[in-house]
């Protein structure tokens, strides 16, 4: 039973409409809520985005990984991101693969998103500074979570990215 393993954390709730957001590590990940996340982010990063790239990287399936998943009411994906630690991607926290269902969008799901990770983030890795790579045109909206640019402009996939890092402790 999920309730019963210290890894799973069910997080709070939010204002975000109808949504009912978990937290699960891969081995708490039935096959089809593997299959629709993985799809979702097929979706949105390979055919939405048109980048042409192996989106299940070896990464998800790492023990101290955490999934975060807005769920609608009917059980489908209308949020997503991941949870990485320190070393897997940056020497600090990250997360990525950030999305929103497109029959979700516009609701103002990326906060409540954002701020349920930063959450777990605290959660798991008490005062630890998040590093993630974000596409360059949402480096204001980052910003308003405590982020700062720390890179030049780089392509990734073709598409503009920056580096930035939110300070252990730092306040929106």
């Amino acid at each position: 039973m999920p309730d019963a393993d210290p890894r799973w954390h069910h997080a709070r709730m939010t204002d975000a409409p109808n949504l009912r957001w978990d937290v699960r590590t891969f081995a708490q990940l039935d096959a089809g809520a593997l299959y629709a996340l993985l799809k979702l982010r097929s979706e949105v990063f390979v055919v939405e985005q048109q980048c042409v790239y192996l989106d299940p990287d070896g990464k998800d399936a790492h023990p101290d990984v955490a999934h975060v998943i807005g769920r609608a009411d009917d059980g489908s994906i209308a949020a997503y991101l991941r949870i990485l630690p320190a070393g897997l991607s940056y020497p600090q926290v990250s997360f990525g693969r950030v999305l929103t269902a497109p029959a979700w969008r516009g609701r103002g799901l990326g906060d409540p998103l954002v701020r349920i990770a930063l959450e777990e983030i605290e959660r798991r890795w008490r005062g630890s500074d998040v590093q993630i790579g974000a596409q360059a045109h949402l480096e204001h909206y980052y910003a308003r979570h405590g982020f700062v640019r720390n890179s030049d402009n780089y392509l990734d996939d073709g598409i503009p990215h920056i580096d930035m890092l939110r300070a252990a402790g730092a306040t929106p």
